[in-house]
């Protein structure tokens, strides 16, 4: 139920902030070919930090037709018919770390600077709260260094960096950062118990 409300604000019609007119919403069944070019575009170097790394177009194909939202829940920010963010929230369903979503966020190079990554971040927070999350965290590497600006600018806060901790596709170190949003509203200014 409170999927479906969230998933009910979408689609939602956003401006950057040079003003460019796009669409949020989650990523749909025809989404594949579009997803593709877009992970595609993305600079070599960094793509070797994507966790799950797959670039044949069946794995785009099976990602769109077979989302499962309550898990996993992709937002795609569009200028026309382009891809030109993603961001997506997974769900832990059970165990001890069931009230903490996890945020990715991805950019298209050409339209960084611009508060692509903040909007749909900010979409995720949303959602989050609605679906009763009482934590977000956020795991980059170090060098993400605007991404980690942007996350910080919106209320996450570093809560570990561990040097030379992560390796990429190609074998190097690099350092890993843990931040973490607190979701839940505090009591005093929200006017309970009054």
């Amino acid at each position: 139920m409170m999927m479906e409300y969230a998933l009910g604000r979408f689609p939602l019609p956003v401006k950057l902030r040079d003003r460019t007119e796009c669409l949020l919403r989650p990523i749909g069944r025809r989404d594949a070919a579009r997803l593709y070019r877009f992970f595609v575009a993305v600079p070599e170097e960094e793509r070797l930090f994507i966790k799950q790394l797959a670039f044949d177009r069946s794995t785009f194909q099976r990602w769109c037709r077979y989302a499962d939202f309550e898990r996993d829940l992709p937002l795609i920010l569009l200028h026309r018919e382009k891809i030109i963010a993603e961001a997506c929230l997974h769900q832990r369903l059970g165990g001890w770390k069931r009230h903490i979503g996890l945020i990715t966020v991805l950019t298209h190079p050409q339209y960084r600077g611009r508060d692509a990554a903040k909007l749909l971040v900010g979409e995720l927070v949303e959602t989050a709260r609605a679906m009763g999350l009482r934590q977000l965290e956020a795991e980059l590497n170090g060098e993400r260094k605007s991404t980690l600006r942007a996350l910080e600018e919106m209320g996450f806060r570093q809560l570990l960096r561990l040097p030379d901790y992560v390796l990429d596709m190609k074998a190097v170190f690099h350092d890993y950062v843990l931040l973490s949003l607190d979701l839940r509203v505090n009591e005093e200014y929200a006017g309970i118990g009054e």
